[in-house]
């Protein structure tokens, strides 16, 4: 939101603002990847092979590919046809693993029952 609003304002306040959002972001990523990290043989293959919860880990998995590969895109390609592309597919996925998220996790207790 604060890099649309820079677009808009003449001042420098939204500039410094998405910059800061954009670092804070970049560092909760690299947390991210890190849980993620240990998330990985903690949890999911342990779900996995126990055959459960398998359709909603699956979505959770592939939500954080896509966020890691536009990621990866984002900083790294200097493509002006495909950045625009990438930022959106990144915003899309982001958004639909933080609706996910609690899905995953009220799917996943339910069949404890």
């Amino acid at each position: 939101m604060a890099d649309w609003q820079k677009e808009l304002s003449t001042g420098e306040v939204w500039q410094q603002t998405a910059a800061y959002l954009l670092m804070v972001h970049g560092g909760a990523a690299m947390a991210t990847l890190l849980l993620l990290g240990a998330l990985i043989p903690l949890h999911a293959l342990r779900a996995w092979r126990a055959d459960k919860n398998r359709i909603s880990g699956s979505f959770m998995a592939t939500f954080n590919a896509v966020l890691i590969v536009t990621a990866f895109g984002l900083y790294y390609l200097g493509s002006e046809t495909l950045r625009p592309w990438m930022s959106w597919i990144h915003i899309a996925a982001g958004c639909l693993l933080a609706l996910w998220f609690p899905v995953h996790i009220i799917w996943g207790r339910r069949k404890l029952r």
